[in-house]
């Protein structure tokens, strides 16, 4: 066959990395295949699953707008490297269907048709030839019927019946077949796209003492906590750094360089005299308590995510032991770490190119040893500081034997940078979600989020200890559950600070993003209880959100979230479908959280399945109330009352679901 198969999706640095997927995520595949002239060409998607040798064969189908585009859709199930490729061929069948079709439009006779017919019979004995079963018998009897006497357009019709279309859907008679690249897919397991993340300070969870001072939490009493947050709903609960902290330039609270006895100092100022990166602090619990703790979590669903800050404070035994892993001044110093006009003296910053292969191997023995402990799970800290092939070859490494491992990027960092750690294996990463505020932002955020799912998972995180973003200082109480909507609905991944359902939002100074009394330098105990019972507390809503997404696979869906016209630049309309269970979502929340917003939502009726629907029903999964939508309809939204809704729509019809799959993409990308 001559001509070409084109613009390949998906395809990551030109099929030298992976693209990504989890089990169970229906993951679109196209290509642009063309020849020259009028034969129609065809296209099957070949899939080796890993641990198979054998292709498995997927007749491709045309696009609608562009008969150009081929499409196909996989969905794992099972981890591993799975690998594609598109082979193009000229599909008979296809040319003689259109020429027969256009020449009897035309109204010629049987004798005129004389070669068209017998070469027909001829096509449809050798596809019959190719099979077994009752398919090649309907295609035996199609030939015979196309070779016997009779009514000329009886004859035909049985090889144009939707019966013979689909059989050769599924076993096409291909000619001319070209091979197409292999491409790589990693998929992992499904928690590495969907997952509600909940954070917290093991050594705030102590509470107080009868003098009302904080009392140093341990593995104990943070296991008591994780009751609460598996009552929410969160799947994977996140711990800073639970490693001994260093005392040498140790920080008081809010960041001073004064630190009073008793300060605790940040755990990121990883390393004392009772050890580093593979120790646990001593106030914390033993090594055993802390297996307890994770033994408790699974108990209640939960996983742990340790904290991998590759960092050091001036008394971690790297420091003695391994002065070249660091950075050595003029004057025979350590430097520490700096991004000015910010100062770190607490911390040693790694110089991974003075030892690169000392440095390489000792991070992979700590990773492991908390792998080997049970943990499945790492945020790790400003990675895009280290280089990326650090990260491509450590997560390789861990991955060989421990493939179930998540790694998510706390990377608040330009897009080459951002992307590029991606592909380099992280599962999941931080991203500016937090600084899109407006619905210009929003939707550009997130259209260029969807864009580049093939690669790349975003974890919306709606605050952390060290960003407190604007919106939730002077926004009010409705703004922390407007932002909360916001990410639980419009990635499958999200997560919280501890304090944000307590509507924590004063920061140290005007202008800056950092917490006042931050619990990156002190203990803070909360009293969570006493405010859920006073109703003082957004806990309630976050619980509803998490139980709206475990129920509609829909928001458990990246790929395919389709943003709504609205009339209102204060109010938002985007929606999701599930393609396996035709689940579908429609969310409108409103960005204002002072003022009611009145607004008229357009529903784009072909991205929610809905084309062949009348008038519809919606149920609002927050209030629970039902209306009756069209076209065009009616919303208002007091922040006062409802920030958000929530709406689940009529389940998509099976025989649209799969084209809902499809991402809408470009005609043609060079």
């Amino acid at each position: 066959m001559s001509g070409q198969i084109d613009d390949v999706r998906p395809e990551i640095s030109g099929t030298r990395l992976a693209s990504k997927a989890v089990v169970g995520e229906m993951v679109p595949i196209t290509a642009l295949v063309w020849r020259e002239g009028h034969d129609a060409v065809g296209a099957t998607l070949m899939v080796v699953p890993p641990g198979e040798h054998t292709p498995r064969a997927i007749t491709m189908t045309q696009d609608r707008e562009n008969v150009d585009r081929a499409h196909a859709v996989i969905t794992p199930d099972r981890p591993g490297l799975w690998q594609f490729r598109i082979d193009a061929w000229c599909d008979p069948m296809a040319t003689w269907r259109w020429a027969v079709s256009k020449k009897l439009e035309a109204g010629q006779t049987e004798s005129q048709l004389a070669n068209d017919l017998a070469h027909g019979v001829e096509l449809f004995r050798r596809a019959a030839a190719e099979h077994t079963g009752p398919e090649a018998e309907h295609l035996r009897a199609v030939a015979n019927v196309l070779a016997n006497e009779g009514d000329l357009h009886a004859r035909v019709s049985e090889a144009m019946s939707d019966k013979t279309i689909n059989i050769l859907q599924v076993h096409p008679l291909r000619e001319e077949v070209r091979h197409g690249t292999v491409h790589k897919i990693s998929v992992e397991r499904r928690e590495a796209l969907v997952n509600s993340w909940y954070e917290l300070f093991p050594r705030s969870t102590g509470g107080w003492d009868e003098n009302g001072q904080p009392v140093h939490g341990t593995f104990a009493t943070t296991s008591a906590a994780l009751d609460r947050v598996a009552a929410m709903g969160f799947d994977t609960v996140y711990f800073p750094p639970i490693h001994p902290i260093g005392r040498i330039n140790r920080k008081g609270r809010n960041n001073t360089l004064t630190p009073e006895p008793g300060d605790v100092g940040s755990p990121w100022a990883i390393g004392a005299k009772e050890g580093g990166h593979d120790a646990i602090h001593p106030e914390l619990g033993t090594e055993q308590d802390f297996l307890d703790l994770l033994s408790h979590a699974r108990d209640l669903g939960l996983e742990i995510a340790l904290d991998l800050a590759l960092q050091a404070a001036p008394d971690h035994p790297w420091a003695q032991e391994h002065p070249e892993f660091f950075t050595i001044l003029a004057d025979g110093t350590i430097a520490f770490a700096e991004n000015p006009p910010k100062k770190y003296q607490d911390i040693y910053p790694l110089n991974f190119f003075n030892a690169p292969q000392e440095i390489y191997h000792e991070i992979l023995r700590v990773v492991r040893h908390w792998v080997d402990l049970g943990v499945t799970t790492f945020r790790v800290d400003n990675p895009h500081t280290k280089p990326a092939e650090f990260w491509a070859w450590l997560i390789e490494e861990i991955h060989r034997t421990n493939p179930e491992v998540i790694f998510l990027a706390e990377a608040f960092t330009r897009p080459a940078r951002l992307y590029g750690l991606a592909k380099s294996g992280f599962s999941q990463s931080y991203t500016y979600f937090t600084w899109k505020v407006t619905k210009e932002e929003l939707t550009e955020f997130a259209t260029d989020m969807v864009e580049m799912a093939d690669v790349f998972r975003p974890n919306l995180f709606v605050n952390t200890p060290d960003i407190l973003h604007a919106s939730l200082q002077y926004g009010g109480r409705a703004m922390f559950a407007i932002r909360a909507a916001l990410a639980a609905t419009l990635s499958p991944l999200w997560g919280v600070y501890s304090g944000y359902e307590l509507y924590e939002h004063r920061a140290v100074k005007p202008g800056s993003e950092e917490y006042l009394d931050s619990e990156k330098y002190q203990l803070k105990p909360r009293d969570f209880e006493s405010a859920v019972a006073r109703g003082d507390s957004l806990e309630p809503y976050i619980t509803a959100l998490n139980d709206i997404r475990r129920h509609n696979p829909a928001l458990q869906q990246l790929r395919t979230l389709r943003f709504h016209a609205v009339d209102n630049d204060n109010i938002i309309a985007y929606s999701k479908v599930d393609p396996l269970s035709g689940n579908s979502v429609l969310v409108v929340v409103n960005l204002d959280p002072r003022n009611a917003q009145e607004a008229t939502v357009r529903v784009d009726r072909e991205a929610l399945g809905l084309s062949g629907h009348g008038d519809y029903e919606v149920h609002d999964l927050i209030t629970d109330a039902r209306y009756t939508w069209s076209d065009t309809n009616f919303v208002r939204l007091d922040p006062m009352r409802d920030v958000a809704h929530i709406f689940q729509l009529p389940t998509v019809a099976l025989e649209d679901r799969e084209e809902l799959a499809y991402r809408k993409v470009a005609d043609y990308r060079p």
